[in-house]
């Protein structure tokens, strides 16, 4: 059985009503101004790499009807290792900023409606908080 991997802070996402991802973080970081110019460009190197070497999900939905509310979760695969190492590279920015972060493991991550040789997206099976 896979085991899969995410990255979260203690504030909730609107949409999904889980934790907040780690990139959520670093843009609420930026939006706040608290992200020096050289950390920001760090994080803008590392944020390039993800959009060259993970695929977009084409679906977050449940339901394929347009407008369907986009509630799943992104969770790596514990076997995608430059993924991840790049991923701890944002977590330790995020630890130095001062905002903790928590590594999740599951082996059942939720209602899979997408899922590539890197990742899944979830949607939470009911009654369960992540």
């Amino acid at each position: 059985m896979s085991i899969f991997v995410r990255f979260v802070v203690a504030e909730r996402d609107d949409s999904s009503d889980q934790q907040r991802g780690i990139f959520q973080a670093l843009y609420t970081l930026e939006k706040e101004g608290l992200l020096e110019p050289h950390e920001l460009t760090w994080f803008r190197d590392i944020e390039r790499w993800f959009n060259r070497y993970l695929e977009r999900p084409n679906r977050l939905a449940w339901s394929t009807r347009p407008n369907a509310p986009e509630r799943a979760i992104l969770w790596l695969r514990m076997t995608a290792n430059e993924h991840l190492r790049n991923l701890r590279q944002l977590v330790a920015l995020l630890e130095h900023k001062g905002v903790p972060v928590e590594e999740l493991r599951t082996e059942k991550p939720g209602y899979v409606v997408y899922e590539d040789a890197h990742q899944v997206a979830a949607i939470p099976f009911p009654n369960e908080t992540i």
